[in-house]
């Protein structure tokens, strides 16, 4: 592996992760009514959702919030509970996959929500249901190297307008059962924000150490998983198997430098479904009892999927303990990054 695909910050800790739930439960059999009749049509069994990925239910933002509001809220929480001075805060990230239009940036609108200074640093990084991770390591980065003291990472992601609009779709007349699974992973997508700051390690003595971490990618297959918010198409096998072999190529690579296959105390993985999650831990060797979930209850966040599991396991976190954040977005790229609780 090349040199440039470890990173190895040493002075830049968490000090605080938070997740907010958009408040609109929606179950898997609701969506499943609604595409009752498409299913007869095409001779696809009810439950798919379910049966398939796992998922139960997902969210969605209540009427007239957004998950621009969302990231704000989010990152106003994570600010509140590190104790930091937003006035210190040098560098806001927003990482959102949604995007209301093209320009200006989503950060902008939540530097302003939450009331950060002119003198903080703000833009959009945007790399699939990677971005949240390429954030941390962007503010690790900047931390590390003295341009700023405290680092704030955001994401808000809302799945209500493609989940309208596929739906729609689908119950078109003229539909296959083709066109039904390219679009399947629409639906298991998910509304949610999550929010985390990072500081300098030096100062924060309290705070969860990031260790390092290692990136690799295989953008042969950029293809697989196409889409805008309205509408995506994905090859799910396709994507599953591309993303297992790239993720077993980092995992064979990292050995070299990290100790992972030894066991690490808490793996946060991206949650896409159980198909995923079990395939990970097959080919990894990983203890699945050492895997928090969330996708049942939440679905796909998106980027906001690792912070939002991590935020939901801090309370079963021991000091010491070895946390490993398992980031992977279409395209493909993936990410492992490794903090010290």
């Amino acid at each position: 592996m090349s040199g440039n695909a470890v990173f190895r910050p040493t002075n830049t800790t968490v000090l605080t992760v938070r997740a907010i739930d958009a408040p609109v439960v929606v179950t898997s059999d609701a969506l499943d009514d609604r595409l009752s009749e498409v299913y007869r049509r095409v001779g696809l069994r009810p439950g798919l959702l379910e049966r398939l990925a796992g998922i139960r239910e997902r969210r969605w933002w209540s009427d007239g919030v957004g998950y621009a509001d969302g990231a704000a809220m989010a990152g106003s929480k994570a600010v509140a509970d590190a104790g930091v001075d937003p006035a210190r805060i040098g560098l806001m990230v927003n990482t959102s996959v949604s995007r209301a239009h093209l320009e200006p940036s989503t950060a902008v609108g939540v530097h302003h929500a939450i009331g950060l200074p002119s003198s903080c640093q703000n833009f959009d990084i945007t790399n699939a249901c990677l971005g949240f991770v390429n954030g941390m390591q962007l503010a690790s980065a900047m931390i590390d190297t003295g341009q700023i003291d405290y680092a704030l990472v955001v994401n808000g992601e809302d799945a209500r307008t493609i989940h309208e609009q596929t739906i729609a779709r689908l119950n078109r007349s003229g539909t296959s059962a083709a066109d039904v699974m390219s679009q399947f992973a629409s639906l298991t997508l998910g509304s949610g924000a999550a929010a985390m700051v990072l500081g300098r390690a030096d100062v924060h003595p309290e705070g969860h150490r990031v260790i390092g971490g290692v990136t690799r990618a295989a953008t042969q297959h950029h293809g697989l998983c196409v889409g805008d918010v309205d509408e995506m198409h994905t090859d799910s096998k396709g994507l599953l198997d591309a993303g297992m072999e790239l993720s077993e190529q980092l995992w064979a690579d990292a050995a070299a430098e990290f100790d992972w296959t030894s066991g690490m105390d808490c793996y946060v993985m991206h949650q896409v479904s159980q198909v995923h999650t079990r395939a990970m831990c097959d080919r990894l060797g990983i203890d699945s009892s050492r895997v928090p979930l969330t996708f049942p209850t939440r679905g796909n966040i998106g980027p906001a999927s690792v912070p939002t599991t991590l935020a939901s396991s801090v309370e079963a976190l021991e000091p010491g303990d070895r946390v490993l954040l398992m980031g992977i977005g279409s395209g493909l790229n993936a990410s492992c990054l490794e903090l010290r609780w």
